[in-house]
């Protein structure tokens, strides 16, 4: 290995460690709580070497987030090819509850934590979710050709109805006031139910609604299109 190379990884595992340091520290005391100089101390270095590698405290969560959205899109997959649309649509609502189980402290950091930087000022950074945007935008149009969804509700208001109520359950999942199985049975309840809802034709209120609810930051990446997305003719 030459110096060069070795130099990129020592710097590569520098990062990670400031990484690791800063997640652990925003879900275990708050993101308000931590400095960069406690970031520091965790790792041994000092606050100036810190800034070496990240400008502020708000850039190592941007990094942190970045890295959250590449393992949220992992979740499950692709829906499988030859689903129904309701399943396809299903599959991809109930990656933000694997998201919560397989990747406690980011869906924390990212999703409950009321003081970190809003994701969507830093929107044009985050090229996968706007694909994953754009596969949300393609199922619910599918959704809504087939019949299972109404034309006549707006793009952001179903997806706003189905990831509030898993992400509450996610939530209870990790606060521990709601057990595992438990938790996993609810979730499959409450889509069933808001999917059921929702295909009857109901009159929404928070469809017409101009503001924004502050747990729209479930998906804040997709504010900028899914805001004017719909699934009318």
């Amino acid at each position: 290995m030459g110096i060069r190379e070795r130099h990129e990884r020592d710097r590569n595992a520098v990062r990670r460690g400031i990484l690791d340091a800063a997640r652990e520290l925003f879900v275990s005391e708050g993101y308000e709580n931590v400095s960069m100089r406690k970031i520091a101390e965790r790792i041994e270095y000092s606050p100036a070497a810190i800034y070496g590698y990240f400008p502020s405290k708000d850039e190592i969560f941007i990094a942190l987030a970045e890295e959250g959205i590449r393992l949220f899109g992992a979740c499950g997959g692709a829906p499988p090819e030859g689903l129904p649309a309701i399943e396809r649509l299903r599959h991809i609502v109930l990656r933000l509850y694997r998201f919560s189980i397989e990747h406690p402290q980011y869906f924390a950091l990212m999703f409950v934590d009321r003081t970190v930087p809003r994701i969507c000022r830093e929107y044009e950074r985050f090229t996968l979710a706007r694909e994953l945007r754009q596969e949300l935008i393609v199922e619910l149009e599918r959704a809504a050709n087939d019949g299972v969804l109404p034309r006549t509700i707006s793009g952001r208001a179903v997806f706003r109805i189905l990831t509030m109520g898993v992400l509450g359950v996610a939530v209870m999942r990790l606060s521990g006031r709601l057990t595992a199985g438990d938790a996993d049975a609810l979730v499959e309840d409450v889509l069933n139910v808001a999917l059921a809802g929702l295909n009857t034709g109901v009159a929404l209120g928070s469809d017409s609604a101009a503001s924004r609810n502050s747990a729209d930051e479930v998906m804040a990446y997709h504010e900028k299109d899914l805001g004017h997305a719909s699934i009318r003719d």
